[in-house]
């Protein structure tokens, strides 16, 4: 599972990605982050919508949604795990029928002993088995990639 410490994917059929970022340091700033992940914010500062006002919550479904001109995309997802440790904390989704793609995707932020923070983002994709995303899979992928660098600034101290 991506949200694991040691994440060796089994299944060659995804495409695997893992970034990281250091996004601050310090206590202060690690309980304003891990409650800010831990409420959607690496989504909703990186342009999603999130229909859910709460928390993050194992085998809750929620609906994300990107507006793009003219359009608006709903994502489906299942949280499928929350991580809370004293220097881990973070979770993963699956994607749901109707999501653009089929795969998982994780953020998890690390507390290392010098204060450091960092953020990792992993995912997991493959064509989604639905037309027109399935046709539209390499845009998706650059689409990730932009998202992947707006998460990594999403959570950074400001």
């Amino acid at each position: 599972m991506p949200e694991a410490r040691s994440w060796e994917p089994t299944d060659p059929a995804y495409r695997r990605v893992e970034v990281s970022a250091v996004v601050g340091r310090g206590d202060d700033y690690w309980t304003r982050a891990t409650h800010d992940l831990l409420r959607w914010a690496v989504k909703t500062r990186s342009g999603f919508r999130v229909d859910s006002a709460g928390p993050v919550q194992a085998g809750r479904h929620e609906r994300i949604r990107v507006r793009l001109p003219g359009i608006t995309i709903v994502e489906p997802v299942e949280v499928v795990s929350v991580v809370e440790e004293p220097s881990r904390v973070g979770f993963a989704y699956r994607t749901l029928p109707g999501h653009p793609v089929d795969g998982e995707e994780a953020f998890i932020l690390d507390r290392a002993a010098d204060g450091t923070i960092a953020l990792t983002v992993r995912s997991l994709t493959r064509r989604a088995p639905q037309q027109p995303w399935r046709l539209l899979f390499p845009l998706l992928l650059v689409a990730q990639r932009v998202a992947k660098r707006r998460y990594l600034r999403a959570l950074r101290r400001r």
